[in-house]
């Protein structure tokens, strides 16, 4: 088991004064079956007039605060203790084809079975698409287990495509990724669960955060590490199984969950509207420490 302390924070200049602001958060660690979260605590400047919380329908909790009064900037910080159990070993050769998992994915009519179903279909920034059941159809071969079929489109994904923080921005089309072959780890996230719901899959993608180590006999350097994607597939009776092509991996205990859903647009770390504030700037930065490792 890994234990973790995590710092998200982010700040917004205004070029002139802002009277008002509203604003959502996913910051909240979730907890699930491979996760506690033991603290969560927000720190916001000004202090808000108004916060509330709730939770969605996909079982993020989502803060809520609005500024109700003149304002040339805004900071928020989050402070989190999370605990990542030990992921259970799988045998992607003993997981069912991915045939079946998809067929599976459309019959049942209880809430559960229709809350997978849902992740089939088109969500504001993935669309199933012929051109996405082609580049995924390498990958699932008729009979395949679903697993073996999965790690070898991330593989594919992490081989084809470079990592390029420029190349991209949030409004990126699927289909102009492809053409690119750049992006970042949100782009590669959405292009898995593009390929996944295209060959009928299930597919959410997951927001978090991934553990960065330092080179050898260096120390670790605050705000070195970032804000993470990657996506995650239903299989059937395994589950959801998560993993992250921009590193080529099924995720471990260096992988700190903070919420899923169909794709960016319901899990977006922080949005929000403000009046007025003319030009404004912002920056984030995070920090994600075991507990028992000190930063420089």
């Amino acid at each position: 088991m890994m234990k973790y302390t995590i710092k998200h924070r982010t700040w917004y200049a205004y070029a002139e004064a802002a009277p008002v602001c509203h604003n959502m958060l996913h910051l909240a660690p979730r907890a699930s079956k491979r996760q506690v979260c033991a603290e969560y605590r927000l720190q916001i400047v000004p202090e808000p007039a108004f916060m509330t919380s709730r939770t969605d329908w996909f079982g993020n909790i989502v803060d809520y605060f609005s500024i109700e009064g003149s304002h040339n900037g805004l900071e928020v910080t989050a402070r989190s203790v999370v605990q990542v159990l030990p992921t259970p070993q799988l045998t992607p050769s003993e997981s069912l084809t991915w045939e079946v998992a998809a067929r599976q994915s459309i019959t049942g009519a209880t809430s559960a079975d229709l809350s997978i179903y849902q992740l089939t279909l088109r969500s504001p920034r993935v669309r199933p698409s012929a051109q996405l059941r082609d580049y995924a159809s390498p990958s699932f071969p008729a009979g395949r287990p679903i697993l073996e079929a999965i790690v070898d489109l991330t593989a594919r994904i992490h081989r084809d495509f470079q990592f390029d923080a420029k190349a991209t921005t949030v409004h990126t089309p699927l289909e102009e990724l492809l053409r690119l072959r750049r992006g970042v780890c949100q782009d590669f996230a959405h292009l898995a669960i593009g390929c996944a719901r295209s060959m009928g899959l299930p597919s959410r993608y997951v927001s978090g955060y991934l553990r960065t180590i330092p080179p050898p006999g260096k120390p670790r350097m605050i705000g070195a590490d970032a804000s993470h994607a990657w996506a995650s597939v239903h299989c059937g009776p395994l589950g959801w199984v998560d993993f992250d092509p921009t590193n080529n991996a099924l995720i471990g205990d260096a992988h700190i969950t903070i919420a899923w859903g169909r794709d960016y647009s319901d899990v977006c770390p922080i949005q929000g509207v403000f009046v007025g504030g003319g030009e404004h700037s912002m920056g984030v930065n995070v920090d994600v420490l075991p507990a028992d490792e000190k930063a420089a």
